[in-house]
């Protein structure tokens, strides 16, 4: 049997729903990623009540949230984001690596995509400057995030599709 191209333009995704995790921490600079997310969402065809939100306190929560709502088996993707900034009592890169570490494991054991909006600066202050960069970079992760689950989960929707009629012709 000849292998089938993916199809990674279709907008069929009835009833999938996605899940949004956000920590907490700097919510005020987190909630623009969400913002520019679902903007991005609709853009790729997806309605606003499509997308489910649910804070934790701080972005180490983040994974197992993002695993128990995999095992749901109701959202076809699943969004963490955070800001993880150095609290002067250990380096946050290490908090952001494990995390990150963490949802990559969730989406590989789960088959549930799982997408990264978890950002630690080199450098953050609470000046208004830094503010407003941040404010506006967390827009644009959340719309690259919107961006790449659509396009995962149309490609990953013609994979699942594709296996089943594979399957079907054994």
């Amino acid at each position: 049997m000849q292998p089938t191209a993916i199809d990674s333009k279709s907008k069929s995704h009835a009833n999938e729903r996605v899940a949004f995790i956000q920590a907490c921490w700097h919510k005020d600079i987190v909630d623009q990623s969400r913002k520019g997310f679902i903007a991005e969402m609709a853009n790729q065809g997806y309605a606003e009540s499509d997308i489910d939100i649910f804070e934790v306190g701080g972005a180490f929560e983040i994974p197992l949230h993002a695993k128990l709502l995999a095992n749901t088996g109701r959202y076809a993707g699943i969004v963490g984001a955070a800001l993880v900034v150095d609290g002067g009592i250990y380096r946050h890169e290490f908090v952001a690596q494990s995390v990150v570490s963490a949802l990559m494991q969730v989406q590989l054991e789960t088959e549930v995509p799982v997408f990264s909006v978890v950002l630690t600066p080199h450098h953050f202050h609470a000046g208004e400057e830094h503010q407003k960069f941040f404010f506006d970079h967390f827009v644009h992760k959340g719309e690259e995030a919107a961006k790449t689950c659509a396009d995962t989960l149309n490609k990953v929707r013609s994979l699942r599709r594709l296996d089943a009629q594979q399957k079907a012709a054994c």
